[in-house]
């Protein structure tokens, strides 16, 4: 038996970093974040707030969700960065994920919830996730599942923090502060990766 279980969402603060700089001494315009040596942009942080706000104002209480998360840009880029920390952590452990393992984490969040349609529900509620975004969250937890499985559940701040060092993360300080040490967005008290806890359901092929 294990627990399906979900990322924190972290609405963050990060700081500012040379690759993103311009000669000016300014963020690179365009650019929210740079990890591994890839640039998250501005735009496609946008873009994914949009259609968490566009997926909330069609729930049955739009004001209460988007209430709910203000700083929804920085919550946004949390996630981004959390996957691809998540991503790398998986590459330096040796685990990989199936098409067939995450489509078995769908349809076993599907019937925990009454369907695709109430968990869809569920996720943008807690996860701020839009329905587009799903498929992403469901492979983040398949991978957090994985590394609790070979770390220890409890035991991912290391590992986390060596991920995160490696890829290196600069962050435009519109978006706050990147605290290296905790592998989090922003100076809140929760740490990196909490754990909420999902119905129990059997392992695939259980």
């Amino acid at each position: 038996m294990h627990r399906r279980t979900a990322l924190s969402v972290s609405a963050a603060l990060l700081v500012a970093a040379p690759l993103l700089s311009a000669c000016s001494g300014e963020a690179r315009p365009g650019t929210a974040a740079v990890i591994g040596g890839e640039r998250i942009t501005t735009s496609a942080v946008q873009a994914q707030v949009n259609d968490v706000r566009t997926a909330q104002n069609r729930s049955e209480h739009p004001a209460e969700l988007i209430a709910a998360v203000p700083q929804l840009d920085r919550v946004k880029l949390s996630a981004m960065l959390q996957s691809r920390i998540l991503d790398r952590m998986a590459s330096d452990a040796g685990i990989t994920v199936t098409t067939k393992e995450l489509e078995t984490e769908r349809q076993a969040y599907d019937q925990n919830n009454g369907g695709a349609e109430a968990f869809e529900a569920a996720v943008l509620q807690k996860a701020a996730m839009a329905p587009d975004q799903i498929e992403r969250w469901v492979r983040d937890q398949v991978l957090f599942t994985k590394l609790n499985a070979k770390y220890g559940e409890g035991k991912l701040a290391e590992p986390a923090a060596k991920a995160a060092g490696k890829l290196g993360i600069e962050v435009n300080p519109r978006y706050g502060a990147w605290d290296a040490q905790r592998v989090t967005l922003g100076d809140g008290a929760t740490p990196w990766i909490t754990q909420v806890t999902r119905p129990e359901q059997p392992p695939a092929g259980a």
